[in-house]
């Protein structure tokens, strides 16, 4: 086969030895299937920002870190050296997510490198030694179903005690390796404790697990998984071997009033402080 631009240079390095063919192309990236030395490998080649039909939302990029101010301004207005460090933080979003939660036990695609644009990692196979399936291209029992469906709110768990959000989970990035479902696409990954949409994601992304397992499993669809996750996780009280009901009980004690007033006051008059202060250090 014609052998990809951006992976020509892998060849000369001698990071790949052969591509083998293309496995899939979707809204972010093309995969290709290659071999390293002894080893089958997977290689991602982003997409260019113009060529993406996934579109970069503020809420993804809230609270992610960059280098320096001279590239956050740059990010902020939209220039050209902006956008770039965009994609590069892009990338190195879900570079970073995949080697946090590998090493905490998360069952994520081995990373091996991430170079000009393409990231090299574990190749994922079923018991075959096939490239494993999409969740949404099985047929499941409603034990199977059931088991599953445990086994991924554990990986959610373990994941958001990393302080990492997958942000976009669904069937269509989980594979059905040999020994039991794998995550991927992380790009969107989101920082728990840095992102004020933290909490919306990691709800959707269990109720995005339990309306799939509820076609065969419709038990699954009335629990509160995502509402008790972050709670045990808002309280200090989430650890990877948490037992968890799908169950949280109403807070029914009386809101202290005067205590958000207080509160809102508090905010208001630090606010006219910080503004003052930003007027006084400004040039006339």
């Amino acid at each position: 086969m014609k052998i990809p631009k951006r992976l020509a240079p892998l060849l000369e390095e001698g990071l790949i030895d052969e591509v083998i063919g293309q496995l899939m192309s979707g809204k972010e990236a093309t995969v290709y299937v290659v071999r390293s030395g002894d080893s089958t490998r997977c290689a991602k080649v982003y997409k260019d920002a113009k060529q993406r039909s996934f579109r970069q939302a503020a809420s993804y990029r809230d609270g992610r870190k960059v280098k320096n101010s001279r590239q956050a301004r740059a990010m902020e207005k939209g220039t050209r050296y902006g956008r770039q460090m965009q994609e590069a933080s892009w990338q190195n979003a879900e570079v970073d997510a995949l080697f946090r939660l590998a090493n905490a036990g998360v069952r994520v695609p081995q990373p091996y490198i991430c170079t000009d644009g393409v990231l090299l990692m574990e190749l994922v196979v079923d018991a075959m030694g096939d490239v494993a399936p999409r969740l949404n291209d099985v047929d499941l029992t409603e034990e199977r179903a059931l088991d599953l469906h445990a086994l991924l709110l554990n990986q959610v768990v373990r994941m958001l005690c990393a302080g990492v959000i997958h942000g976009d989970l669904s069937e269509y990035n989980i594979l059905l390796a040999a020994d039991g479902p794998v995550i991927i696409d992380l790009p969107q990954a989101v920082d728990a404790a840095g992102n004020n949409e933290a909490a919306a994601m990691l709800k959707r992304d269990v109720e995005n697990l339990a309306a799939y397992f509820g076609r065969f499993a419709p038990q699954l669809l009335s629990a509160s998984y995502g509402a008790e996750i972050w709670t045990l996780f808002e309280a200090g009280r989430l650890h990877v071997d948490v037992e968890l009901t799908g169950h949280i009980e109403a807070d029914t004690r009386p809101v202290d009033l005067d205590g958000v007033l207080q509160e809102i006051e508090a905010t208001r008059l630090e606010e006219n402080e910080r503004l003052r202060r930003q007027q006084e250090l400004s040039p006339d």
